[in-house]
């Protein structure tokens, strides 16, 4: 499906940006410039500044819940102004715009890349200045404007086999025979998010049949897993697989990050 089938083209933005300054405001003026059809939906600029992989993670979960057709255009870009690429993924239904620098890592783990293509300066699909600082503007929102309009992806660059494909963290079994992983993702309420996903969990679960799980983070151990929030007590720490389908470590009415005085890397282990 093009980017312009059945429905108006939608664009949605993902950037460590913020809101203070003019930065996404002004991405969204380019947009509507060469576009004026183009629509676009903030997922998200609060992300922490520089941090490839949380922004990875963010879209990863999110991306499934928007129309085919949908542009995602990331820029969480710490080598802005260097000769790093700029390139298009497209798969089966979507298609992400992005520095090449392994923000997409977790599409490309999940999903079945249709094409890659490198975006060439020179093809016009630019601004006609191109500053040092923010490539969101002169780069990255023009094309992702152009390719709104239905515009072939070949005419934007050549194909390429190698983009940059980040190590992402994945759970192992450890010598005592737990199922360890590690916090990838901090959300604003201070909920742990593991990078255990619930078909890993489950795997482990079918070779203790019998036997109640039991969650260890640092010192505190969560003697069961719990189905909602309600499970646990007002200040308790409760284990849940959330929204992402990964599980969380959780404080009813609480943040569990600063109870635990826990960070992303944190280990997590799950065992009977």
């Amino acid at each position: 499906m093009s980017p312009t089938s059945k429905r108006l083209p939608l664009i949605v933005l993902l950037t460590d940006f913020g809101t203070r300054d003019e930065y996404v405001g002004v991405m969204k003026g380019v947009i509507s410039s060469i576009n004026p059809e183009a629509r676009t939906i903030d997922l998200s600029h609060d992300l922490h500044p520089h941090d490839i992989m949380e922004a990875g993670f963010m879209l990863y979960r999110s991306y499934r819940f928007f129309p085919e057709g949908t542009i995602f255009l990331v820029v969480v870009d710490p080598g802005v102004g260097t000769e790093r690429r700029i390139i298009i993924l497209r798969q089966a239904s979507y298609y992400f715009l992005a520095p090449d620098n392994g923000v997409l890592s977790f599409i490309f783990k999940k999903e079945e890349a249709k094409m890659v293509v490198w975006v060439q300066k020179g093809t016009g699909y630019f601004l006609p200045t191109i500053s040092r600082t923010f490539h969101g503007r002169d780069c990255f929102a023009p094309i992702a404007a152009h390719l709104s309009k239905g515009i072939a992806l070949a005419k934007f660059g050549r194909e390429i086999d190698d983009p940059t494909i980040l190590r992402i963290p994945t759970p192992s079994i450890s010598s005592r025979k737990s199922l360890v992983g590690e916090v990838i993702y901090i959300d604003r309420f201070g909920n742990l998010i593991t990078n255990i996903d619930y078909e890993t969990f489950e795997d482990f679960q079918k070779r203790h049949p019998k036997k109640l799980l039991k969650v260890r983070v640092g010192r505190k151990i969560i003697p069961k897993l719990s189905s909602s929030y309600q499970d646990a007590r007002p200040n308790e720490l409760l284990a849940i697989f959330g929204s992402s389908n990964h599980l969380e470590i959780s404080l009813n009415m609480g943040s569990a990050k600063d109870s635990l005085r826990a960070n992303k890397g944190t280990r997590v282990e799950v065992s009977p």
